[in-house]
């Protein structure tokens, strides 16, 4: 096993290949694992997916929200293998689930059609579209390897998300069918997410902006308490949080759009919430 001085450049994985690299010391702590509170701080994102699917099979809801969890799983189970090992191929299981979720996302905002059955020409021409963004976006990423591109594409999906829950809740001819209190819930559950998102992506800069001051207080401080001061790892609660907030928001509203709000209403079980079916 190489030494602890060696660990910088080599671990189990070899050289790192990945087009990003972390604030946190690579393989400080660990030879098979590259940035260990980076790579652990994903299971956060997986008991959240993991629940929220159990949750959904439950309640007996749509299918289609399930497979935005295991979306959601995958990445984290990709977060994990790109911080555990700075691999390029491991950051795009990491890259590439962020931009499928989140397009799923937008589909299922504009499917406002009675109804969660998929045989419909309208919802077979989004599925078409989806596929085709997905698959177009990920041979241009394959091309042009910025993590840039990846960043602003991401964040476009997730504002065009916010746009739509918005118009939805105000100003769509099928904001009728979302009483006044429900309004008030998907608006709260979208806002909370929206935030605690945003938040981690504010502490994820600091954590770039700030590197070298951060890792001389680590090194102050020492470990395990250390492990507070990694930014990135604070980004992957934050965001794994408010992604599940916003998708409880987003489950919400589309029942109510294209089901009957009367069946549905969201109830909280050790502390995180979740759509509960009345019926």
């Amino acid at each position: 096993m190489p030494s602890a001085s060696e660990f910088s450049q080599h671990g189990f994985f070899g050289p790192i290949t990945a087009s990003l690299d972390w604030c946190e010391a690579n393989y400080q702590f660990s030879y098979y694992i590259a940035e260990l509170a980076n790579t652990l701080s994903n299971f956060f994102t997986l008991y959240l997916a993991i629940r929220g699917a159990r949750r959904l099979q439950q309640e007996s809801l749509p299918g289609r929200f399930i497979v935005g969890c295991i979306g959601f799983a995958l990445i984290g189970v990709g977060s994990f293998a790109f911080h555990a090992s700075l691999l390029y191929e491991a950051q795009l299981l990491d890259e590439l689930p962020m931009i499928y979720v989140a397009s799923m996302s937008i589909w299922i905002l504009y499917d406002y059609q009675p109804g969660f059955d998929l045989s419909s020409t309208q919802t077979k021409l989004q599925i078409a579209f989806l596929l085709l963004f997905d698959g177009l976006f990920t041979w241009s990423y394959a091309v042009y390897r910025n993590p840039v591109y990846h960043q602003v594409v991401f964040a476009i999906l997730i504002i065009s998300c916010a746009i739509r829950i918005a118009y939805l809740l105000k100003w769509s001819p099928v904001r009728t069918r979302i009483p006044d209190d429900k309004k008030h819930v998907i608006a709260s559950m979208f806002t909370t997410g929206a935030l605690t998102f945003a938040s981690g992506f504010f502490v994820w800069n600091l954590d770039i902006i700030f590197c070298d001051t951060l890792t001389r207080w680590k090194q102050i401080v020492g470990w395990p308490a250390a492990f507070l001061l990694e930014g990135h790892s604070w980004w992957h609660l934050l965001t794994g949080l408010g992604t599940y907030y916003m998708f409880i928001g987003i489950q919400c509203e589309t029942l109510c759009i294209k089901d009957d709000h009367r069946k549905f209403s969201v109830a909280r079980r050790s502390w995180l919430p979740y759509v509960k079916r009345l019926d």
